[in-house]
Order: structure tokens, then sequence, then C-alpha cells
């Protein structure tokens, strides 16, 4: 079965994880970060979708790999006020790549 993967935060780590999955010819379909020149060329280099929202990434990938910098990014991304990668979430698996403290995990 083909899955389409999504990722979110796309700096050093997160943009080479990318590459190294679209190397091994996994279907890498959706790149967000807030740096969006980063994004943009990223997914040109890899043939895919540079979304403006969080929630299209959510939308184009079955599987979703965040790779953010603290505490703060992983709040923002799962439960920021209006665009977030929960909307129209169920079904999808979110790994979670990020540094970030075991208490926002629970939350």
């Amino acid at each position: 079965m083909l899955m389409n993967i999504g990722f979110v935060g796309v700096g050093r780590m997160g943009a080479n994880m990318a590459r190294r999955l679209k190397d091994r010819s996994f279907h890498v379909t959706a790149i967000y970060d807030i740096d969006r020149a980063a994004a943009t060329r990223l997914a040109a280099e890899l043939g895919c979708a540079a979304c403006q929202d969080l929630s299209e990434v959510t939308a184009e990938s079955d599987v979703v790999l965040t790779v953010v910098s603290d505490d703060n990014a992983t709040r923002m991304i799962f439960s920021g006020s209006g665009d977030n990668l929960l909307v129209n979430a169920r079904g999808k698996l979110f790994i979670n790549c990020a540094t970030v403290s075991p208490r926002v995990h629970v939350e």
C-alpha cells in the first residue's frame, strides 16, 4: 500500500529525513515549515506540495512526521487556534520527532 507522507518542520533534520525517505522510494507528498522559502525549496527538490496551512498537510498525508524545535512549536502545530494538524485528522498517523518535554506529549 502506497502511503502519502507529509513533513512539518524542514530544518536540517526534517529536510534530510524527507530526502532519505524520497530516496528510498517513499511517497513524500506534503511539506510545511514556518520558513516558507525553505518549504518551497524542499518541495521543489522532492516534487511535492509546499503547503500553506497545517491542515493541508493532514489532508494530503496518511502519515505526518513532525520535526519542530521545541514545546511551544509542538503545541502550536497540534493545538493552535484555527489551523492545526488535527483538523480532519481521523485515521492519520502522526510521528513526532521533535525534542519536547514528556508533558507536551501527554497534552
